[in-house]
């Protein structure tokens, strides 16, 4: 049997999640062991070079039912990654490194990059980060902080 380095955090099906890294202090997720990597709801995403590297700018929406706080972000490309779907549909996805605040924890995970604009989620985490110490249990959700009551009616579209 093998012990872990690190903790066991527990975490919910659903949380609350921030990207200090780009400007975007609560965004709700969904916790989903069925996705390898996690991925983000952002548009406009357009690839440039700089310095001789390849980065990506992209905007990300963090309310789920209104374009309010929307944050303009550029990263440097971190991977390209084709990604299935649970339906079987293929798409290629550019992916950046960021870091991940959840359930009071503090990790850098990888984040493809696609519209999540049908989706109940402006946000997926998947295994890769979950990888890093968290225990998920289906039966909880929002096992770590919850945004002030105003946040959250932002993100019901009652602003």
């Amino acid at each position: 049997m093998t012990v872990p380095h690190h903790s066991s955090t527990l975490t919910g099906w659903r949380e609350w999640v921030s990207l200090p890294g780009i400007g975007v202090p609560w965004i709700k997720a969904k916790v989903d062991t069925g996705a390898q990597t996690s991925a983000l709801h952002a548009t406009g995403i357009a690839e440039f070079e700089r310095d001789g590297e390849s980065w990506v700018r992209f905007t990300v929406h963090p309310w789920q039912r209104n374009d309010a706080d929307a944050a303009q972000v550029e990263l440097p490309l971190h991977d390209r990654r084709t990604v299935r779907s649970s339906s079987g549909h293929a798409q290629e996805r550019l992916v950046v490194l960021t870091d991940l605040e959840i359930v009071g924890r503090r990790i850098s995970t990888e984040v493809t990059l696609t519209d999540r604009d049908e989706m109940v989620f402006r946000m997926l985490v998947g295994r890769e980060a979950l990888r890093q110490g968290f225990v998920v249990d289906s039966a909880t959700s929002f096992a770590g902080a919850k945004p002030p009551r105003e946040v959250r009616r932002r993100n019901r579209g009652r602003i």
